[in-house]
């Protein structure tokens, strides 16, 4: 165990909302998808369970060895991007969630990542996050768009 905090500490918000994240890159994982894809996003699943570990510990620390995100984490998500972005036509418009089940799921974990991502910012101004967990969120958030 750690620190006792409130339910309501930003810190439990911040490693709450990657937990939800994951269970949602989970569902679509589930979907009826490439396999390229899933592995994609077991990987995603991976590095989000590294990031709610990072974020619950307090600054007191842990004895117990955390995994760690490495600036290779970030880089293998944005060659994702490129490579999805590569067979697409430029954006003209705004897109409007839906469509298809597995799109509509994209759409909703992306804005669950935007929102842990917004939460990790906030705690980032009271406590000491990893710079490359907020980078991590916010290129996912960008290859859930894509």
């Amino acid at each position: 165990g750690g620190t006792r905090v409130p339910k309501s500490s930003l810190r439990i918000e911040a490693y709450g909302t990657v937990d939800e994240l994951n269970s949602y890159v989970g569902l679509l994982r589930d979907q009826d998808i490439a396999e390229k894809h899933k592995e994609r996003l077991l990987e995603t699943q991976d590095r989000l369970f590294t990031m709610g570990s990072l974020l619950a510990v307090d600054e007191n620390g842990t004895k117990m060895e955390l995994p760690g995100l490495f600036e290779s984490d970030v880089e293998t998500i944005e060659n994702w991007i490129d490579d999805m972005e590569s067979g697409l036509e430029p954006m003209k418009s705004f897109v409007l969630p839906g469509g298809h089940p597995s799109v509509s799921h994209t759409h909703i974990a992306r804005c669950v990542c935007r929102r842990a991502e917004r939460i990790s910012v906030n705690l980032s101004l009271q406590a000491e996050v990893d710079p490359l967990l907020l980078r991590y969120l916010n290129r996912l958030s960008d290859y859930l768009f894509v």
